[in-house]
């Protein structure tokens, strides 16, 4: 095996596995998409380390073990259709392309989008469509959709996203107030109503657009 095909094997048996990913699927995905082509060239020797890696602007690529609990959560099936939210540089599009119909891959820095098409094409993943526009919005132009993912921690979902999921969808997002701890949290729609369950916690980076709102004092 070469060097990252290397690391891709140790990623997944020295940091998914043990934290409770089971999933044979979702670790066929992780073996299958190079993590070091999302990454900035100077960090793509580092590219499987247990840790986000920054892409700049405040973005980042998720950590691996972060990712992978969520989507496997998440439960992707074949027929699923997704969306992904601050794609990025397109890791977690990739993933999920793996184990779903097809993807929406939200990203609204153009350069990232840039990097994420590029990614892909090397891939030969088609079932992916970027779609460049504010990430708060959602893309209701392809809702309802079966699986909503956040690449990043949100101070709360927005209404107008959680109203893209479809009935029985599943919305994965790391859920944080301020700059403490975040809970992965899953929220399902059954019929008219959401449930929430926190699933365990997490140190994800808040994606720029959704940090809490200001206080205001008097």
């Amino acid at each position: 095996m070469t060097g990252y095909e290397t690391a891709r094997t140790r990623m997944v048996e020295s940091q998914l596995r043990p934290n409770k990913v089971t999933d044979k699927r979702l670790l066929d995905a992780f073996l299958t998409i190079h993590r070091e082509l999302f990454v900035p060239e100077h960090l793509q020797a580092v590219a499987y380390v247990d840790e986000a890696l920054p892409l700049g602007k405040g973005r980042y690529v998720m950590e691996p073990m972060v990712a992978a609990r969520l989507l496997q959560a998440a439960a992707v099936e074949r027929t699923d259709t997704a969306l992904i939210v601050g794609a990025g540089t397109g890791y977690e599009a990739a993933l999920v392309a793996v184990l779903a119909r097809s993807v929406v891959a939200l990203e609204e820095d153009p350069e990232l989008a840039r990097r994420a098409h590029a990614a892909l094409v090397e891939h030969s993943i088609a079932s992916v469509s970027l779609a460049e526009a504010p990430l708060p919005q959602g893309h209701r132009a392809r809702a309802p959709y079966d699986v909503i993912f956040f690449c990043g921690a949100v101070a709360e979902v927005p209404a107008e996203i959680a109203s893209q999921l479809a009935d029985g969808g599943r919305l994965m997002a790391v859920v944080k107030s301020g700059s403490g701890m975040g809970h992965a949290t899953l929220t399902t729609r059954i019929g008219g109503g959401l449930a929430r369950r926190v699933l365990f916690d997490a140190t994800t980076a808040l994606l720029p657009g959704f940090f809490p709102k200001p206080a205001f004092a008097f």
